[in-house]
């Protein structure tokens, strides 16, 4: 098998270095991180534009780590993209209702609304009981609309930084289940 490439992508503001994907890079190294663009005033189709090139460029299978608004990005994408069966897996970690305005910044509503067909490769939904962008019902009725496995993280608010989410062991083992099972 060809070897896997495995792509980063965080969401709003891009994820810092006390971030649990800026944590799983430097423990995994072989993780490479997409830059979107304008982290802070992202445009949805310039958006999918930088993953789908990203994903094109991969030598081989890809899986993707995507946190809060790159969970959209992806459903984005594969609606549209002729590339999804490069896409081996999808790691998907609080996604944001984007279609609330009273839980998410403006920005983020650009990314409006939420893809509803199935993704065409296995995923896993990551959903937390406290996150502020999400309930865990939505982000469970996410991974439904999707054919993803939904995940309750429990009370982990939005798997950040500000949640407390540096170090993440259940990300890094969700990654390397999900890696095992290709």
């Amino acid at each position: 098998m060809t070897q896997l490439t495995v792509l980063v992508l965080p969401g709003l503001g891009n994820s810092g270095p006390d971030h649990w994907q800026s944590w799983l890079e430097g423990r995994l190294p072989a993780l490479a991180r997409v830059d979107l663009g304008d982290w802070d005033a992202p445009e949805p189709d310039r958006w999918v534009e930088r993953l789908d090139s990203a994903i094109h460029a991969a030598p081989g299978p890809v899986v993707l780590v995507a946190h809060s608004l790159a969970c959209i990005l992806v459903a984005r994408w594969a609606a549209v993209s002729d590339m999804a069966e490069k896409v081996a897996a999808a790691l998907l970690v609080a996604p944001p209702d984007v279609e609330s305005p009273q839980t998410v910044p403006a920005e983020a509503r650009r990314f409006a609304p939420v893809p509803s067909d199935p993704l065409p490769f296995p995923a896993v939904v990551v959903g937390s009981r406290s996150d502020p962008y999400c309930t865990a019902a939505r982000a469970c009725g996410f991974a439904a609309l999707w054919g993803a496995d939904f995940i309750d993280a429990g009370e982990a608010g939005h798997i950040n930084s500000a949640s407390g989410h540096g170090p993440w062991p259940m990300g890094e083992t969700l990654l390397k289940d999900l890696l095992a099972q290709i």
